[in-house]
């Protein structure tokens, strides 16, 4: 574990205007990962020992932490992140927590996979963030209970050690194991208050599950599909095209800039693993005035692959579906949408199943994860 951009101390409190004006940051290598934390895939707070101030499932919300300094409540400040109340010693003599006291969630990741780093975010938390937070994980199958997973023989792997941190920021931590996690423990000492969780990572899909599937979309996320690189982010990530489900609304897609030039943008994928696609669709529901004039989809077998084109470039309409059935299967490990010239679309839904070299692949993968 590598902490990146630490802001241990206090923020200056509130003085009114822009709540995000002083708010500590950092460019994270690892955000360009899908996060496993998303409640849109799946993710949720199963558990804490504690919520008095504010709830447990404010920590997966997938927009960032609102600051209202005029809302309180019967229980005092209404804050958007979990929040526990103040710890206290066993007696006068002793007021102050003992080192090892601490609170802590319980979080169900939305898929399986390796996690690449984590943002524990501390936004409006300015005075009453934790001291120090640690992070550890486990892989549980199935669909344990709180009480299952905080049994004595669930084994937990630490992520992130006992670690300070800062108020009113985004604290993030790389981490190095390669191992499969389905599930997290995160740990605030003594007590306090985290607006957002982040985790970053890939999805390790279960092959038996996708065998039983047999075909599936190759390139959803939770299936193990990747964005690997896009020309432009401007507005949106390009990996809310592979996530679960049908945009809701315009900013759950993907989003460029308005070209000036003579160029074009795009995506490359990773799909789960080798695959023989049959049929694909580009979704640019919500996209009305701003979705992608034409498209091409091409795919490549290999990363020495040359690209080959499976849809030429075909007019797309605004908050619109579009379905097509290929003329014949095409093989291959990675796709590429290509948008002409600017513009966007919600979802890439690539429908296939999975080749014998591709199955053997992602099964050694999967055991070698501990999957």
């Amino acid at each position: 574990m590598t902490a990146i951009s630490r802001f241990t101390g206090d923020a200056s409190p509130y003085s009114g205007g822009d709540p995000y004006a002083d708010y500590r940051t950092a460019d994270f290598p690892f955000t360009s990962y899908a996060d496993l934390a998303d409640r849109r895939l799946g993710a949720g707070v199963v558990a804490a020992n504690d919520e008095f101030f504010a709830e447990r499932e404010n920590l997966l919300v997938p927009e960032r932490a609102e600051f209202d300094p005029e809302h309180f409540g019967h229980k005092g400040k209404v804050m958007d992140g979990w929040e526990t109340r103040r710890r206290r010693g066993v007696s006068a003599e002793h007021p102050w927590p003992a080192d090892e006291d601490h609170d802590f969630a319980l979080v169900r990741l939305g898929a399986p996979g390796v996690i690449r780093g984590i943002v524990v975010d501390t936004a409006h938390f300015r005075g009453n963030y934790p001291q120090a937070v640690s992070v550890e994980g486990t892989a549980v199958p199935g669909s344990p209970s709180p009480a299952e997973l905080l049994g004595d023989d669930v084994k937990w792997t630490t992520l992130v050690p006992r670690t300070p941190v800062g108020g009113h920021a985004a604290n993030g931590f790389a981490v190095a194991t390669e191992q499969c996690f389905t599930h997290l423990r995160i740990r605030q000492h003594p007590d306090g208050g985290i607006a957002r969780l982040r985790v970053h990572g890939e999805v390790v899909p279960d092959p038996a599950w996708l065998a039983a599937l047999g075909t599936f979309d190759v390139v959803a996320l939770e299936n193990g599909g990747l964005v690997e690189d896009a020309s432009d982010l401007f507005y949106s990530p390009a990996s809310h095209t592979i996530q679960p489900g049908r945009s809701r609304k315009m900013d759950d897609g993907w989003e460029t800039r308005r070209r000036r030039d003579r160029g074009h943008d795009w995506i490359r994928y990773r799909l789960s693993a080798q695959a023989r696609i049959r049929a694909l669709e580009i979704d640019t529901a919500y996209l009305k005035g701003n979705s992608a004039g034409w498209a091409s989809v091409s795919v490549k077998d290999g990363e020495d692959g040359d690209w080959r084109e499976i849809l030429p470039r075909t007019r797309l309409q605004p908050d619109t579906n579009h379905r097509f059935v290929l003329p014949e299967p095409a093989v291959g490990t990675h796709a590429r949408v290509d948008i002409f010239p600017d513009g966007g679309i919600s979802r890439l839904r690539l429908f296939g199943s999975l080749t014998q070299e591709g199955t053997n692949r992602l099964a050694a993968r999967h055991q070698e994860l501990g999957g």
